[in-house]
């Protein structure tokens, strides 16, 4: 391999690193800055098409974050100026012009909970709010977010840029709200960081990035309760992404196959997140403030003692859902308890919800392989591999193909 081609390679791997780590705390603090979402995207690309060629031939700078900073803002200054049309870009062009002389600083401004909240604004519509966050902050692409919303990229691409504008055009203010807009507002936040988490957690271990995107999620729910003591919501959703991480280490297998929470390894999970998990549920559930959150950690913990008592209570968890329907009356949840009816000793029951469903889930990977799994427990194996082979071509990762195409092999002839 030649120097240039060695030389190329570190930069490309940097450059992942630092877009992996950094890339919502670096596009948090351009927007801040520049007031504009796209403008600042725009910039970030920019300055990693510079980082490309200025790192491959002068070595990797000290920061480079703030070396990304630095360039993405002076970039931006470019753009203004090549554009220098109207008052507002005029403006813009005059605050941002004395950035030209920055430093470089190893430490970059966290913006990330006003980057939040700006995007979580009622202005904008509930689904808009939760992918452009996820866009901005938790760098997914506009596919993955429309694999996340069941929708086509093109229809999300056009979402993510009316939100954008809607942002710019209304002139919502890039702030932390006060305690008189929290209850408008909180909900979608909450929202916006456990779609992040699952974007993390859905993707599996073998992809790159994954675990960061759960990491970013646990980091935002612990900001929120810093910024936000004593709400039990916030608890809650903080009780939930500890309890299920803490099972992180028992989730695949040797062979790279996803294992299922009835055959995971005990000794694998990290005890002292969970229990920090539980901790956190039961301060929330004193504060008699139910919430979708606490019942979802409350299910998640259920479940959890369940395999490490060797027991668990079904019925209880089938009436947590039923609770969780007042909040959210979806398919999805619909789903969810329909298994835990089956688990209860109501199969037809669950055959039955899961057939009602069929039509609202018929794109959703965990739908097809729930119907799979009732379906051989009541002895209808034909269908059982059928719907086994729609869950696998709508795997989104090869530890979730893996561990569906042995649990397909486990079938009767």
């Amino acid at each position: 391999m030649t120097e240039a081609a060695s030389s190329a390679i570190a930069v490309t791997r940097a450059l992942d690193r630092v877009m992996r780590q950094d890339r919502g705390r670096l596009l948090s603090a351009l927007i801040a800055r520049l007031r504009d979402f796209q403008l600042a995207e725009d910039a970030l690309q920019d300055a990693l098409f510079s980082a490309v060629a200025h790192w491959g031939a002068k070595g990797l700078p000290a920061s480079p974050q703030g070396w990304l900073l630095k360039v993405a803002l002076r970039k931006a200054i470019d753009r203004l100026r090549r554009a220098k049309t109207d008052s507002q870009q005029r403006a813009n062009l005059a605050t941002l012009a004395p950035d030209e002389a920055v430093e470089e600083s190893e430490i970059i401004p966290d913006e990330r909970l006003r980057l939040i909240f700006t995007c979580c604004h009622p202005a904008l519509d509930p689904k808009s709010r939760v992918a452009l966050t996820l866009r901005t902050l938790g760098g997914l692409s506009t596919p993955q977010i429309a694999k996340a919303f069941l929708d086509t990229d093109t229809t999300m691409g056009q979402r993510l840029s009316r939100a954008k504008a809607k942002i710019s055009a209304a002139g919502i203010a890039y702030v932390v709200p006060g305690p008189e807009d929290w209850s408008a507002r909180l909900n979608s936040v909450l929202t916006v960081i456990y779609l992040i988490f699952n974007a993390g957690y859905g993707q599996g271990a073998d992809e790159t990035g994954a675990h960061g995107l759960c990491d970013e999620a646990i980091f935002l729910a612990r900001l929120m309760v810093d910024l936000r003591p004593g709400d039990a919501e916030i608890e809650g959703l903080l009780s939930l992404l500890l309890i299920i991480q803490s099972r992180k280490g028992a989730r695949v297998g040797a062979d790279g196959a996803g294992i299922g929470l009835a055959e995971q390894d005990v000794s694998l999970w990290d005890l002292g997140m969970a229990e920090e998990g539980q901790a956190l549920l039961d301060r929330a559930m004193i504060r008699r403030a139910a919430g979708p959150f606490q019942i979802k950690a409350a299910l998640q913990a259920l479940q959890v003692d369940g395999r490490r008592l060797g027991r668990t209570d079904w019925p209880q968890i089938v009436l947590l859902y039923t609770s969780l329907l007042r909040w959210e009356d979806t398919p999805v949840v619909r789903m969810n308890r329909a298994v835990a009816q089956a688990e209860a000793g109501h199969l037809q029951t669950a055959l039955a919800t899961l057939d009602d469903l069929q039509t609202d889930l018929q794109a959703y990977q965990p739908f097809h392989a729930a119907c799979a799994d009732l379906f051989a427990r009541a002895g209808r194996f034909d269908d059982s591999r059928h719907a086994y082979d729609r869950a696998i071509s709508f795997a989104q990762s090869k530890v979730d193909v893996l561990f569906l195409v042995k649990r397909r092999a486990m079938m009767p002839e």
